[in-house]
């Protein structure tokens, strides 16, 4: 499918096929960096909902009885036509999210195929139960699992719900971000052409209010999984809670990076900068909070202004472009709003700020550093969501872990020392549901999730997989 066309995009799919919407809606599609609205896509209704979500119940017993090895030849097939798009993919992702192009590859593109390579194998994998004394322990499918998802990371979220539910033996419907629906078409694309059987996996953009609240509501609907802010969270478990419904929540993060006085300090300043401007700082596992030893605090925050300044702003098609815009001018402005208050409130500024300089056109801000953050401050204490890292200095392990473990969020981290034992015992210290010492690379097989309010339930790998599932004792 061509996302260019618009006749392409103006339909939804519902049980195997591409449909007209119940209503005349649009939702239109902005490129950041140029603030031109290039595309729309439907807006989806209730009726929709109610269609697509018929579907998927019907198709659910069907899918369910199929043998393990059946449903992973069809994510196989879907694995093969989902690769073949790996440049459309990047360049929408780049179009509709400003991501530049380099990282749109690696990351927007990457991940979701990585990921979705990862169910094929585990979809395969035949589950003979668990005995424990006269009972037989197995595990079955929920059933029709509502999937509602976020702008930053557009189909790496969609698929980290629709492969592992898929695998499990449940049926999907599906509701991409508003700000970024476009990629969610290819992968349907992809859906389609992979012959998938129908009503497995639907699609019905459109708005929260209206087409998330529908699923999250849906007497049909018989798990939520959500991928968003922590106040949106909130409203879908209510929603969910008024017919028990299950729920999956992964939600916002204030992250820190804690390095150690005898840490490698370049290399995690510059680890640590990476890792919270990736995406423009729109990304929920951002290190935003950067702690520091007293000791090398100083060499730290140079180091970190070198490397901000680094990230280059630009178009996300110009290879030259490390850092994107924001994803519209909402976002923009609250960001702008956060960078102020964080000064009015005692930060100091290294570099970036209000007043550096970005281009003419695009929703951007410069890759900003603030220093002397108190950690109960609201930079330190709030998810900015941009490019904003806060610098905050410590004077032993203990009052580094004091710090990390100041916020109502508890999703990621990073921990660099000398010698990974003094990092690991940190590490085991930090309320937080994934820590990566010394640099340790993201790993799609490991559990994904986060302690507090920054969510319930877990993605990827087999713990992503039972999140899908139902256990049942069977007594003999």
């Amino acid at each position: 499918m061509d996302i260019s066309a618009p006749g392409s995009r103006q339909r939804l799919y519902i049980n195997g096929q591409w449909i007209e919407p119940a209503g005349t809606e649009k939702v239109p599609v902005e490129n950041p960096s140029t603030e031109e609205v290039f595309a729309s896509v439907p807006s989806g209704t209730a009726a929709d909902v109610d269609r697509a979500v018929a579907a998927a119940r019907a198709a659910f017993g069907p899918w369910a009885d199929l043998a393990p090895k059946e449903r992973a030849a069809h994510l196989e097939r879907l694995l093969a036509a989902l690769s073949a798009r790996a440049g459309d993919i990047a360049g929408t992702v780049s179009q509709e999210l400003g991501t530049p192009l380099k990282i749109s590859q690696r990351v927007q593109a990457g991940l979701p195929l990585a990921v979705l390579k990862s169910y094929v194998a585990l979809a395969a994998e035949e589950d003979a139960g668990e005995t424990i004394g006269n009972s037989l322990v197995v595990r079955e499918p929920v059933g029709v699992v509502g999937a509602i998802t976020p702008w930053n990371y557009p189909l790496h979220q969609i698929v980290a719900k629709v492969a592992p539910a898929l695998a499990a033996g449940n049926t999907v419907v599906v509701k991409p971000a508003e700000l970024t629906p476009l990629v969610a078409y290819l992968l349907f694309d992809a859906i389609d052409e992979a012959g998938l059987p129908p009503g497995v996996v639907n699609l019905v953009p459109g708005s929260g209010r209206v087409v998330g609240a529908a699923i999250a509501a849906h007497p049909d609907v018989d798990m939520i999984s959500f991928t968003g802010s922590t106040r949106v969270g909130a409203q879908i478990s209510h929603l969910a809670a008024d017919r028990i419904a299950r729920v999956s929540l992964e939600l916002g993060g204030k992250s820190a990076n804690v390095i150690l006085e005898d840490a490698d300090l370049v290399r995690a300043v510059k680890g640590g900068v990476a890792n919270a401007f990736l995406n423009a700082g729109q990304t929920c596992t951002a290190w935003t909070r950067m702690l520091v030893h007293r000791s090398v605090y100083e060499d730290a925050l140079s180091l970190a202004a070198e490397a901000a300044d680094k990230h280059t702003l630009g178009d996300p098609f110009d290879e030259h472009t490390r850092m994107g815009p924001l994803s519209c001018a909402t976002q923009r402005k609250t960001v702008r709003e956060y960078i102020e208050k964080g000064l009015a409130e005692g930060a100091r500024l290294v570099t970036g700020g209000l007043d550096a300089r970005t281009p003419e056109r695009g929703h951007f801000v410069a890759p900003t550093v603030l220093a002397d953050v108190d950690p109960d401050s609201t930079v330190a204490q709030e998810e900015i969501f941009g490019p904003v890292l806060s610098v905050i200095p410590f004077d032993s392990d203990e009052h580094a872990v004091e710090i990390a473990n100041n916020s109502k969020y508890g999703l990621a981290g990073g921990v660099w020392a000398g010698s990974e034992e003094r990092a690991m015992a940190v590490a085991r210290r930090m309320r937080t549901g994934a820590v990566d010492v010394n640099g340790g690379a993201f790993n799609p097989l490991a559990p994904f999730g986060g302690y507090k309010q920054s969510g319930i339930g877990r993605e990827l790998g087999v713990h992503g997989l039972h999140e899908f599932q139902q256990v049942k004792a069977i007594q003999r």
